[in-house]
């Protein structure tokens, strides 16, 4: 917990609360850090994830795509008491991609003409309108994944991979959370997605999940 100060930027791995690591936020939530920047898809789901913070007052302000399913999110930034920064969701994902790559920005398509392009550097190449969208990088990095061995080597499961891998190279301290932890070896390197040159640290989850829910052990 000594790694999260106030205002910093953090990468938070998930989509609704699938792949989303949700100890690490438990922890967070229950500290006194405050005025985070947050980018994430969302603001968790369900009372749970980042939901948490955002009803804590600890998010000053949030990067994502899909904040309709967070309606107080949504009330908060009409009255000016959040900052929200909207991404379509493709956009979210390269931006962070060229943040691990080393690549200051991409131009795209996406949201040209658009209330997203304002104030964005606007370009045209072969005819076509584009606009400028700069990459983004984290202080930390929270992410989720299936199974980890003790160097730190990643596998996820499915769709809850999402925007883990992305973020993972994109930050300067990057924390996983797993459901399991194993032995050097015990993975096979052709399944794994994340190198454990990326990973600072690793916690196994408090969580299970029954049905479609997750219920903390």
């Amino acid at each position: 917990m000594s790694l999260f100060k106030d205002g910093q930027k953090i990468l938070a791995g998930g989509f609704g609360i699938s792949g989303t690591p949700l100890t690490i936020i438990d922890m967070i939530a229950e500290s006194k850090v405050k005025g985070l920047h947050v980018v994430s898809n969302n603001l968790g789901d369900y009372g749970m994830g980042l939901h948490q913070l955002f009803i804590r007052g600890q998010i000053e302000k949030a990067i994502g795509s899909f904040f309709t399913i967070n309606r107080e999110a949504v009330v908060a930034w009409s009255k000016g008491e959040l900052a929200i920064d909207l991404l379509p969701q493709g956009t979210l994902a390269e931006a962070i991609r060229c943040g691990g790559a080393g690549i200051g920005g991409f131009y795209t398509k996406t949201g040209v003409g658009t209330e997203l392009a304002k104030g964005k550097e606007e370009r045209v190449i072969d005819g076509e309108r584009y606009i400028f969208e700069k990459a983004i990088k984290g202080d930390i990095a929270i992410i989720r994944a299936k199974k980890a061995d003790k160097l730190g080597n990643l596998v996820y499961h499915m769709t809850a991979r999402n925007f883990n891998p992305m973020m993972a190279t994109a930050a300067n301290i990057v924390i996983a959370e797993v459901d399991e932890i194993v032995e050097i070896g015990e993975i096979d390197p052709e399944q794994i997605v994340t190198p454990h040159v990326y990973v600072d640290y690793i916690i196994q989850t408090a969580y299970k999940k029954e049905g479609n829910q997750y219920v903390k052990q």
